[in-house]
Formats: C-alpha cells, sequence, structure tokens
C-alpha cells in the first residue's frame, strides 16, 4: 500500500520527533509522511494507527493531518471563495492552507465569498487543485425514483444537452435542453427544485423544472390568460407562430404553448383567428 494524497488513511507511527512523529504504512514503513506536532494526539507511541489526510504545505511537501478537509479524492463539496488571486481562486476546504481552484479549471468566473461546487485533482506538478468540471466525479447511485422532487445545483450548461445538475451536490442529473423553456434563464450556480422523470439504466437522472403535463397546462392556461390581459384581450400571433416567437413572448415551447391554448378553447375563454388570440368575454 502506498501514501495517497488526497485521501483518507490509516497509517503507523513509525518514529517520534521534537516537531512531531512520522506515519507509513505497514507495507512500506520506509516512505514516510510527517503528522506536526500540533495535530498528534496526547500519548501517540511508535506503533499506534492513526487516520489521517495527506496533501502538501506551502513549501510542497507531503504532509498529514488529524483534521477532515471539506473535500476528499473522488468527493464534490460545496466550498467557499476565500480569495482570488493572479493564478486562480483559492478555497476553504477546512484545512491551514486554501484549496486552488486554477482558472483554467473555472467553468465561469468566480468571486470572493460565493460557493463553487468543486473536485480534486492532482496537477502535472503533483499538486491538489479543485476543478468545477465535477461531472467525473458524480454519484450515479442517488435513492430517488420517477416523481421524487429533488433539489440541485446547476454546475454546466450545453447547448447540446441541457443543464447538467449535482443533485444534492453529489448525484448526477441532467434537464435536457428541450425542458429549458421558462421565464428565468438557468445559470451556472444556480440551485434549482425538479421533478425525476426518469433514472437511467447508468443510474444518472433525467429531471424536469416543469410540472406533470396535465398539472403544466393548468399554469400554463393562466400564463395565457395573464398575458392576453396585459394586451388588451388580444394576443397578436396565434398557435401557428414560429417556435422562436411563442418562447420569446410566453417562455413555452410551441407543444407546450398549443395545449395550454386548446385547453382554453375547450373551456371556452378564447377563440383562434388566423392571425391572433382573443379573449372571450363571458
Amino acid at each position: 500500500m502506498e501514501l495517497r494524497l488526497g485521501e483518507k488513511q490509516t497509517l503507523v507511527i513509525v518514529k517520534k520527533v521534537e516537531f512531531g512523529v512520522y506515519l507509513a504504512t505497514k507495507e512500506a514503513p520506509e516512505d514516510k509522511v510527517l503528522l506536526p506536532a500540533k495535530q498528534v494526539p496526547e500519548g501517540a507511541k511508535v506503533g499506534d494507527e492513526l487516520e489521517v489526510f495527506l496533501y502538501r504545505d506551502s513549501s510542497d511537501r507531503l504532509i498529514s493531518t488529524t483534521r477532515t478537509p471539506k473535500l476528499c479524492m473522488g468527493q464534490v463539496a460545496l466550498l467557499t471563495v476565500v480569495q482570488v488571486g493572479k493564478v486562480g481562486a483559492f478555497l476553504d476546504w477546512g484545512l491551514e492552507k486554501d484549496l486552488l481552484l486554477p482558472f483554467k479549471q473555472q467553468t465561469r468566473k468566480v468571486k470572493t465569498g460565493e460557493q463553487v461546487l468543486a473536485a480534486l485533482y492532482i496537477d502535472k506538478s503533483g499538486r491538489l487543485c479543485a476543478t468545477m468540471n465535477v461531472y467525473e466525479h458524480l454519484r450515479t447511485d442517488s435513492p430517488y425514483k420517477k416523481d421524487d422532487k429533488v433539489t440541485g445545483r446547476i454546475y454546466e450548461i450545453s447547448k447540446n444537452f441541457g443543464a447538467f445538475v449535482a443533485v444534492d451536490n453529489c448525484f448526477s442529473g441532467l434537464i435536457p435542453k428541450k425542458e429549458l423553456f421558462g421565464d428565468t434563464e438557468l445559470r451556472i450556480g444556480d440551485q434549482v427544485t425538479a421533478r425525476v422523470v426518469k433514472v437511467l439504466e447508468d443510474g444518472k437522472l433525467t429531471l424536469s423544472v416543469r410540472e406533470k403535463a396535465y398539472l403544466q397546462i393548468q399554469k400554463d392556461a393562466e400564463k395565457i390568460e395573464r398575458l392576453l390581459d396585459s394586451y388588451e384581450g388580444s394576443l397578436p400571433f396565434n398557435d401557428k407562430a414560429a417556435p422562436e416567437v411563442i418562447a420569446h413572448e410566453t417562455g413555452m415551447s410551441k407543444n407546450e404553448f398549443k395545449r395550454a391554448v386548446g385547453h382554453l378553447l375547450k373551456e371556452g375563454k378564447i377563440q383562434i383567428t388566423e392571425k391572433n388570440i382573443r379573449r372571450v368575454r363571458g
């Protein structure tokens, strides 16, 4: 067994010195790492086992700590930006030395004081750094099933696929592109509440920020009625308008708009002409 950077490990005390103790694996006692004196439990002696986390200090030396960081290798966590410098941002991860988030690993520009979803990786120099590209680090063993309500944070938006969501900041989810119609534009970093539409075979979650169809039709119909009121009872387009026009004016897809208009028509609340939609006054 080897010393593993960025992970918690149970190691054995192999040597005591004034400034701490040296730890190693049982298999390779010659490969040692320092645990500073202030971290050494009272009464600890050679041969004792300690669970520690391995990282590099400000001089890039391998060092251990009994403190548990907010983020370990293979995990994803929400960390606070404490400073933005020349090489990137620095995140508070619960250890004395802040964690570097290089500019190249940022999916958007970050500011001091905000929280970002991050994962750990080892850079070319053998140092631990943070990345906002967390897709590969998210879990696919969520307890959720179809129609469950979940909350998560958007970490990436793709024109081809949609909005990628870290459900509970740890499970892999996606709001497909076709689901992204709505009043508010989703952005990286936004927290969203969504419904599980499907659990894929690989465990990833397909999500929707819209209600089930029959509930959504009612909501969309009410929205069209409000829109009619703002246009003094007559919309300057109908359900044959271009999808872009409908999306811009209503925040709905063409199909959603047609379903809601059909609902209002059936209820006798509107009439459709060649050029517009009018409210029927009762």
